[in-house]
């Protein structure tokens, strides 16, 4: 009941903040006048906001007193009031170097970190805000629409990978990427991939166990790594960054479907940044999510779903085309009689619910020592489909029971529990008390 009326005040704050808001358009352009495809528009304050397509024009719905934030990477970000408008003159942002110079050390050989575009190999850095860009719920799936090297779908009929998307990075393996958190190696998943999934016999790393709402940013290295990091780096590394707040509260939520009505989707995360006396800080982040299953599959067009036990194929009896049809008028009979769906099989996401939380602090000991701690915890809860048991196949079923077979279930309980805690010391240089 509780969980229903949240979900009702959702809906409701949604519909009056859209009957509130008004539709903007624009483009932006460089200070020659050529458009900037892919730049960030952001309703300044929130997480609202999409991406200029490829001749810089961008719509977005916002708050009739909005201020826009418009930025592209190369260019000096703009702020623009709409002021009630609905259209907008053309942006033109303005080339700086200094946008390029966010420090990355994902993949760097030097003992200080270097900007990403010195770096040996081509570096991927997705923002919080990026990330919070996209209607998706999990890591992987966001990954897979922000960084063009990173593949994950989710499987069907495949047991427990159905559970957990294996992820790929340039084309290889799951087993082949390496995932790191804070810049330390995560554990990889219990869960062999098995019937034709991809990365099929290999062990990946579950990324969807990190809460989004516990991300400062994410660095993909999207070029192979092994002589630095290891042979689990062929394909590249995935490190993400934990957010370091000291200092406010963050929450949000999604809810949806499918266009076809089905794989109702309900979302909720928060995040909270705690001080430590001015030595540290405490940001623990926390997120509950519901998936339903949705079917694509299509109706079953064996010609016997209830005579013979040839995988619905005529029997070699039935050799002449009177034989045939008349088989087929009986087995059609017991298909009306039974009731029994054509539509067969779920061939779809499955029915998951996933409860997690995440920290990370540090504390500043004095004499150059930090403190370190960062892990999580998560529970998840699965049911999946596998293939139909149908009513002419007594070898997988007991027809004695089953007369018009089953659609088998696998259900399954994940826990993932995380923790990573050390000492860091800095030598040589003044350290605050």
């Amino acid at each position: 009941m509780k969980n229903l009326l949240l979900l009702l005040l959702l809906v409701l704050a949604g519909l009056t903040a859209h009957a509130q808001s008004t539709t903007v358009t624009g483009r932006v352009v460089g200070a020659s006048g050529e458009p900037l495809p892919g730049s960030t528009v952001l309703e300044r304050g929130t997480t609202n906001g999409t991406s200029t397509g490829g001749n810089g024009e961008f719509t977005l719905s916002v708050q009739p007193n909005a201020t826009l934030t418009i930025q592209a990477i190369g260019f000096t970000a703009q702020q623009i009031p709409v002021n009630g408008r609905t259209s907008l003159p053309d942006v033109r942002l303005v080339a700086s170097a200094q946008d390029l110079n966010e420090v990355v050390v994902t993949g760097s050989r030097a003992s200080e970190g270097r900007s990403n575009i010195l770096t040996t190999a081509p570096v991927d850095v997705i923002s919080a805000r990026e990330i919070k860009a996209y209607a998706q719920i999990d890591v992987a799936q966001i990954l897979s629409y922000v960084a063009p090297s990173f593949q994950s779908s989710r499987q069907t009929i495949t047991d427990g990978t159905d559970h957990i998307d294996p992820a790929s990075l340039r084309g290889l393996g799951p087993d082949q990427v390496l995932v790191l958190v804070n810049g330390k190696r995560r554990h990889n998943s219990s869960l062999v991939n098995i019937n034709g999934s991809i990365g099929r016999g290999s062990v990946g790393t579950d990324l969807n166990t990190i809460p989004t709402a516990s991300i400062k940013r994410i660095e993909v290295l999207r070029d192979g790594a092994a002589a630095l990091y290891g042979s689990d780096a062929i394909a590249g590394v995935i490190n993400i960054q934990l957010k370091d707040d000291s200092t406010g509260v963050t929450a949000s939520s999604t809810v949806g479907q499918t266009t076809e009505g089905d794989g109702d989707v309900f979302q909720v995360d928060g995040n909270v940044g705690i001080g430590l006396g001015g030595r540290g800080f405490l940001d623990l982040s926390g997120q509950f999510q519901n998936h339903s299953y949705f079917n694509r599959g299509f109706p079953d067009t064996a010609p016997l779903i209830y005579l013979g036990g040839n995988g619905g194929q005529y029997p070699s009896s039935a050799n002449t085309e009177q034989a045939r049809r008349d088989l087929k008028a009986q087995d059609d009979a017991l298909v009306r009689a039974n009731g029994f769906d054509r539509n067969d099989l779920r061939v779809g996401s499955a029915d998951t619910r996933n409860y997690g939380g995440f920290l990370n602090s540090e504390y500043r000991i004095g004499g150059g020592l930090t403190a370190y701690l960062s892990g999580g915890i998560t529970h998840r809860t699965g049911k999946s489909a596998g293939f139909n048991r149908l009513p002419n196949q007594p070898t997988q079923s007991d027809l004695t029971i089953f007369p018009n077979g089953f659609l088998p279930f696998i259900n399954t309980k994940i826990d993932d529990q995380s923790a990573i805690v050390g000492l860091r010391k800095t030598f040589g240089a003044s350290q605050p008390t």
